[in-house]
């Protein structure tokens, strides 16, 4: 009788583990599908960049099809965020506080810099972004959209973040990212010294950004319980970041960031 409930207990210990953990893998699977964007995912980038099997990941794409939530383009075969997701993100319009909040310092530093300004946040082990200002000088650097998710350390956003943490969880993320990584051209080794620099120099700095021939600066942002939520960034040709006017940007940065800092908090 005995051996019989310690069974059932075990078992019943262990389906809620595996329905976890069959949550989490679908989620791996849709955050590497989002970055994809309208282009879609090819299914062999999934694997890799998920590290699960590719029968695993065939199972879980083709379920999320069945269920609207990803879709196959004909031509290419790729996979991507289907046309239900929008719906469902409908439950929820309203603009995040730190979106309000942040809109007068973002009016700010745009017009006081001149260059493209954005404001990224933390989803996970990856960055989102979720505004973006074009400035006022003729060339701008137009990276990413409103939308872009990237995995957190391949751009200065994701260094400050991390920068911004606990050195033990910034290396657990960065482990987890180190598949993710190879499609950036970047590696664990210089995402690391990366987030070191920044912790020195008090903001996240990429000397080749996104894009060849520019430069990103980042500050991050933290919530009243000090975790790092999102980070602010200019990009901009490299010469227009020289060490003068990088040190002007960075500051200029950091008092935003304080300001949302206590905006969030009030």
């Amino acid at each position: 009788m005995d051996k019989r409930r310690s069974t059932k207990s075990a078992r019943g210990a262990m389906e809620p583990r595996q329905g976890a953990q069959a949550i989490r893998r679908a989620l791996a699977v849709l955050r590497i599908l989002a970055a994809g964007r309208e282009d879609g995912v090819p299914l062999a980038e999934v694997v890799r960049a998920t590290g699960l099997t590719r029968p695993t990941v065939h199972r879980i794409v083709h379920v999320l099809i069945e269920e609207g939530i990803v879709e196959r383009h004909g031509k290419s075969g790729r996979y991507a965020i289907g046309n239900q997701v929008p719906e469902l993100a409908l439950a929820r319009p309203r603009p995040s506080r730190l979106l309000i909040v942040a809109n007068p310092s973002l009016q700010r530093a745009s017009a006081e810099i001149g260059d493209t300004l954005f404001l990224t946040v933390r989803t996970g082990n990856d960055t989102l972004c979720v505004d973006r200002r074009i400035g006022v000088y003729p060339i701008q650097v137009l990276s990413i959209e409103v939308g872009a998710r990237r995995p957190l350390g391949v751009s200065s956003a994701g260094v400050a973040i991390l920068a911004a943490m606990p050195a033990p969880d910034a290396r657990k993320i960065i482990a987890a990212n180190e598949k993710r990584f190879e499609a950036y051209r970047t590696d664990v080794a210089t995402v690391l010294g990366e987030v070191t620099a920044a912790r020195r120099l008090g903001y996240g700095m990429r000397e080749i950004g996104l894009v060849q021939g520019t430069k990103s600066i980042s500050t991050w942002i933290k919530t009243p319980d000090g975790q790092p939520a999102a980070a602010m960034t200019v990009s901009a040709v490299r010469t227009r970041l020289g060490p003068r006017r990088e040190q002007e940007v960075a500051e200029i940065l950091l008092r935003e960031a304080r300001m949302i800092e206590q905006a969030i908090g009030s």
